[in-house]
């Protein structure tokens, strides 16, 4: 396991604010590796979820916590599952939340069990589809390899479990399974929320609510990035036992899930970030934190077409697979346009000021002007266009920041009261996942990507 930071072990006894301020810093997600089933999907290619069946709506289930408190799985044992145990537990112990942590899982025996003991969970598992099939589990967060989320989110819904899953929503090759995620979210009475924690911020859904009111005018353009210097959230990855091998202990097969079959790595199971067969680099792991609320401030569906541009700038060596430079921009039919921009060989930011997961403060401009946040990061400011007649400087006092805490106890309270309409739900993960998989597409093909609505499927 992991070495933990004393902080970390003392976080039960901080007061409330300097706990969630805490989760909120442990962003940075380490390693869960979980089983999830694959299975052919006929000659369109498409997966299936457990059963081998197309998705379809789950039959009606009790709501989650009808006996009064929420029982909570973990599906994923690595450290993003940690902070979402951590933020569990200090809801639990320090607010008196009913809840409980009931299972984990993970094909990482030794995880599992460390876990386990860590946060007193009484039961542990190393196939999910058991932990789902646990009565006295109401709701789920997964925190697993990117290939394995859609997967694991649909058998999760069809077993009648409420949804936390982290970004991505799915890997960046798997767009049918993102849409049939959509698809049986929405048929289903299940709460679902992404686990894009900016989302917490109010900021964003203050200035979708002044773009709806017309401040900006007519929308045209939305930009953000995001820059870092290092590549610690891939090479920095922690292995655990660089002596591990597939057995009791290890499903090695279980962690491959729908990927092309290979001889065990030890790199590839616990680093697996470096590997464009379980990842994406910046574009599918750090950028939904940046580009989830440009999306949904503009209020734009699905693009109709994506460039992308890219490659491994800085850090070159053997293992690395994914990028760690991607800039992108989306075109859709509003007349609008969405650019992200963002490499790891850097991290100068352009604009002042950094606002959360989501680091670089987006700008949001219109017919009529322009939003932003101020370097004072407490004021929204809207700035007219520069012609006469125009509609006169306005500041909005930004209402609560981003919550790490918040975040999963509004999650939590959805559950209880049975409100699908979550902070971050799966409609806008869809719209947003779309944008990413279709940018990651036209980088490899090097070519623009396009977007059939009708079929609702990428052209390349």
């Amino acid at each position: 396991m992991e070495k933990r930071n004393p902080s970390q072990n003392e976080s039960r006894r901080k007061t409330r604010r300097e706990f969630l301020a805490q989760c909120a810093a442990g962003t940075v997600a380490g390693l869960a590796v979980v089983s999830a089933l694959q299975t052919a999907a006929g000659q369109s290619g498409a997966a299936q979820p457990s059963g081998g069946q197309p998705a379809a709506a789950p039959a009606s289930a009790k709501p989650a916590g009808a006996k009064g408190r929420l029982g909570v799985g973990f599906i994923g044992a690595g450290g993003r599952s940690g902070a979402h145990m951590d933020c569990v537990k200090h809801l639990k112990d320090n607010e008196k939340y009913p809840v409980e942590l009931v299972a984990v899982c993970d094909v990482y025996r030794p995880r599992m069990e460390a876990k386990k003991t860590e946060y007193g969970i009484a039961k542990g598992y190393m196939d999910h589809r058991e932990l789902l099939a646990d009565p006295n589990v109401d709701v789920v967060f997964i925190a697993t390899p990117d290939h394995h989320h859609g997967y694991q989110a649909i058998d999760a819904v069809l077993a009648g479990k409420d949804v936390y899953c982290e970004k991505p929503v799915t890997h960046w090759s798997q767009f049918e399974l993102t849409r049939r995620l959509a698809d049986v979210v929405a048929k289903s009475d299940r709460v679902f929320q992404l686990g894009s924690q900016a989302m917490s911020d109010s900021a964003w859904h203050q200035m979708k609510q002044l773009v709806k009111e017309g401040l900006i005018g007519r929308p045209v353009f939305g930009e953000t990035s995001f820059f870092r210097l290092g590549d610690w959230g891939e090479r920095g990855m922690p292995v655990d036992d660089p002596n591990a091998k597939p057995g009791p202990d290890l499903n090695w097969e279980a962690f491959l899930g729908d990927r092309p079959k290979r001889p065990f790595n030890v790199d590839r199971f616990f680093r697996w970030r470096l590997f464009e067969d379980y990842a994406g680099g910046p574009g599918t792991d750090i950028y939904p934190h940046c580009l989830t609320q440009v999306v949904d401030i503009l209020g734009v569906g699905f693009p109709e077409s994506v460039v992308a541009v890219g490659g491994i700038d800085r850090f070159d060596y053997e293992l690395r697979e994914v990028p760690d430079s991607f800039s992108l921009i989306a075109r859709y039919p509003e007349k609008v346009t969405i650019s992200v921009l963002g490499t790891f060989a850097n991290d100068y930011n352009s604009v002042e000021g950094e606002r959360g997961s989501g680091a670089r403060m987006p700008t949001i401009r219109g017919w009529d002007g322009a939003l932003h946040i101020d370097r004072n990061n407490r004021e929204i400011v809207f700035t007219p266009v520069r012609e006469q007649g125009a509609k006169a400087p306005k500041r909005i006092p930004i209402e609560r920041g981003e919550d790490f805490g918040y975040y999963i106890q509004s999650f939590l309270d959805c559950c209880r009261t049975r409100n699908k309409a979550t902070l971050s739900g799966m409609d806008l993960a869809f719209r947003t996942q779309t944008v990413l998989q279709m940018a990651m597409l036209a980088l490899r093909n090097k070519k623009a990507a396009m977007f059939d609505p009708r079929e609702r499927r990428i052209l390349i």
